[in-house]
Formats: structure tokens, sequence, C-alpha cells
């Protein structure tokens, strides 16, 4: 809820801009909610650009979108977008310019007068903001100062790149006036639908909302860093190695931990040299622990097929792994949810020796490593560390994840998964609740060669 109230307030606050980067913005209940105020921004004369990933778009249509593009203070482009916009000439491109079409933006910002930026693992969209039946863990920060300058150079290097099209320049969207108006009121009787919600209510009465409007937001002082992919990564090979990339910048800042290291990442395919890095890192005697989905909770259970071959090879090396529940949100003391009954992971982050800590919308995985666009920020600040260790402690506890350790049993390769149920020690000799299909589908993709894709 305060990362919606974050983004809400801002756009509410915004005098002059508004640049929003996603790779997912869902025209669901809390994005409608925050398209209603990006076009209520953009009518008392704020600016505001909007960039999306066109892959990440797709399920909606184009008209929709050129509707809000016509708004003459709001402007949206589409990066690496399909030159053919019907569903079946899409397809067609899919098969043909796979190679290209391929590589996608996974950015994720919102930056308001160019002087606050809300980054992290969030996209727009119910599911990341607690609604409905399912809802990601997530983090987010909220920075302002130089870190919001940082974020919004990226933004313009993404925005003028040769790789963000116009949604003028995609095809002919004649938008008329009858439509627009038209267009505006279906979306204001959904938000005023909405008025009663917790999600509208907490835009005008949370702590967070209130502490934005007083200008008095309880901030951590610190030095920090924007990493953010190049736009041009998606136009080179994707095992091209490069100083610019974010995953090269981050492994800098992770090869000097000297005491512990805590991963989250819910997409987590390390890769041969992802297990030769963490198990060296573990020993030179770091602790090393790393939270993901278990096969259970994770959204995406193809991940987890690439994922689940590299779980012995990290314990052996002495690699702690935790694997977050399905019904994870149970647990006290998770997150106060709004109606959700599964969670998932989605959170990006590193803590550093519980000094720095990385925010961001990467995952440890070839997808976001070699073919996509990321960006996140390294915060040097015991304080913010601190906070983000705790969250990773509460959610690797016993009552919220699996431990996954190696079986102390004549097996060779078998594992346990121990975990906490009513106040008792239970353990699991196989993927916890996670169904037959799920596993055979997983076992069996784990065989093919698709990591790199994954």
């Amino acid at each position: 809820m305060d990362a919606f109230v974050a983004r809400g307030g801002l756009i509410d606050l915004a005098d002059r801009s508004l640049d929003l980067q996603y790779y997912i913005f869902h025209p669901d209940t809390t994005g409608a909610i925050v398209i209603d105020r990006l076009i209520t921004a953009a009518d008392r004369g704020v600016h505001v650009r909007l960039l999306l990933d066109d892959w990440g778009t797709a399920d909606k249509k184009d008209e929709a979108v050129a509707c809000l593009d016509a708004h003459p203070d709001i402007e949206v482009r589409l990066f690496n977008p399909y030159v053919h916009r019907s569903g079946a000439s899409k397809l067609g491109e899919m098969l043909t310019s796979f190679s290209r079409v391929n590589r996608r933006m996974h950015n994720k910002q919102l930056i308001a007068d160019g002087q606050a930026v809300v980054l992290g693992g969030r996209n727009i969209g119910d599911e990341y903001f607690g609604f409905g039946d399912f809802e990601f863990q997530d983090v987010d920060v909220l920075g302002v100062g130089g870190v919001a300058a940082a974020a919004s150079a990226s933004f313009d290097a993404y925005w003028n790149s040769g790789f963000a099209t116009p949604m003028s320049a995609l095809g002919r969207y004649a938008v008329s006036a009858s439509t627009l108006a038209a267009a505006r009121t279906a979306l204001q009787t959904r938000v005023e639908a909405m008025r009663d919600s917790p999600y509208t209510r907490a835009l005008e009465q949370s702590p967070v909302a209130q502490e934005l409007r007083a200008h008095a937001l309880q901030l951590h002082w610190a030095s920090a860093e924007v990493l953010a992919d190049p736009p041009g990564k998606v136009a080179r090979p994707p095992d091209t190695p490069s100083e610019s990339y974010l995953g090269t910048q981050l492994t800098r800042y992770a090869e000097a931990v000297c005491s512990e290291l805590l991963v989250v990442s819910p997409y987590f395919v390390p890769g041969d040299r992802g297990v030769e890095f963490f198990g060296g890192t573990r020993g030179k005697g770091v602790r090393v622990r790393i939270l993901t989905n278990s096969l259970a909770a994770t959204d995406v259970w193809l991940v987890h097929a690439g994922y689940r071959k590299y779980r012995r090879p990290l314990l052996e090396r002495g690699v702690e792994i935790y694997e977050l529940k399905a019904e994870a949100q149970r647990a006290a003391g998770v997150k106060n949810l709004v109606g959700s009954s599964r969670a998932s992971l989605h959170g990006k982050t590193f803590v550093l020796d519980r000094r720095s800590v990385f925010v961001g919308s990467v995952n440890i995985d070839p997808r976001s490593l070699r073919q996509n666009t990321e960006m996140g920020v390294v915060v040097h600040s015991p304080e913010l560390a601190g906070e983000v260790a705790t969250l990773f402690e509460r959610w690797a506890g016993p009552a919220v994840s699996y431990g996954v350790r190696l079986a102390n049993q004549p097996r060779a390769r078998s594992l346990l998964w121990t975990a906490s149920q009513d106040g008792r020690e239970v353990q699991f000799t196989r993927e916890p609740n996670a169904g037959f299909w799920r596993r055979l589908g997983a076992g069996v993709f784990s065989a093919l060669p698709i990591e790199s894709q994954i």
C-alpha cells in the first residue's frame, strides 16, 4: 500500500513533469487510479512522458494507449516495438525476428519533477500492490536529490534512444475529441466506483500520503549510485560483456563483501558462473544466503526448471537457500494484504555486509543479465541496509519460507525442505505443495537447452 501511495502521491504533487518507465502497466483497478491521476496532472499542465516496453504491454489495445497519447501534455513511447501491430502479424514477426523482439526493457521507475524517484521491482498492476487473489512480495526505494537526477538521466537516455518509438509513429490512430471524451468519462466512472476502496482512501489518509503532502518524509540521508544498463544493450549480442552493464557494476559491489551477502531474486538461474561466484564468495568466509520462490509460489514455473539444477551445487559450496511458500501471506508480520490469497516473491535486493543495499529490477538469471535492460540503486546506509536485512530475515523465516538443505541420507542427490507449521518443524523430501503437474513440468524442462531464454 505504501508503494502505491508513494507513486500516487508524487503524481499528485508534481508541478512540471512526470516520467514513467515500466515493463508492465496494467489498466486494472490500481492501474486505472494511476492513469486517472496522470491525466489529472496533465490537465493542470504537468508534462507526462510514459515509456513502456512493447512486450510487457502487448495485451493492451493500441487504440487505448493512443487515446492516452492524444492528450496534449502526455507522450507515450514504446520500447523496441513490434513493427506489425495485429495479432497474426505480430506472431509472424516473432518467428522471423525473434532475436530482436526477444530483447526487452525491464526497467521500472517513476520520476516527479526530476527531484523524486520511486524505483525497484514493481510494475503497475493489481498484483504488485496486493489487490486481488495474488500478490507479489516486493521492495521499492523512494529517493530525492542526486539519485533522482541520475534516474532522470537514465530515463532521458532511453527516451531519446532509437529504440523508443512514439506511439503516433506505429500506426494511424485517429482519436477524435468525442472518442477522447468518452474514454475519459469511462475512466472517471471506474475510478469514482472505487472511491471507497482501501487504495483511494490510502491516497488521502495514509501516513505516507500525509507526510508527502506536508513535506515531512523521514528520509535516510546517504550516498547512492543509480545502476542502469544502457538502452543499446538490446542491440548487442547477449553474451557480449561490458563495463557499462548493471550486472558488471553490481558484481563489483558484491565482490567487496567481507562478512555477509543476502540476495533476494524471485527468478534465480545463476548458471555455472553464478555457482562459482556465490560459492567462491562463501569460500572466502562470507556467509551467503539466497531467497527465491518455491515451485509452488513462482508465477513462472519454467524459470524454476532452470533454477533447480543449481540448488545442490550451491548447497555443496556452503551457500544457504530459502524458498518462499505460496501461503507466505498467511504468516503473521509479513504484510497487511488486501484480499490476497497467494504470495509470490518479486523483490530484487542485495544486502552487502549490512552496510549497503541494492534495490532494483534485475533478477539473477540469463534473461535479466544478458538479454533485457535493467536498473536499480545502491544505497550506502547501514540503517536502510538493516531495514532490508530485517525484511530478508522475516521472509526467510521458517513460517514463511522453506529452508533447503542437503539430506543426511545415503541417497546422494536428495534434498530436504524444512519449515514450521503450527509451531512445529515439518520436512519434505520433494518440492513442497507444488502438485504433480508442476513437478513434472519443471523436471522435464530442466533437461532442455532453454536456459538462455529464462
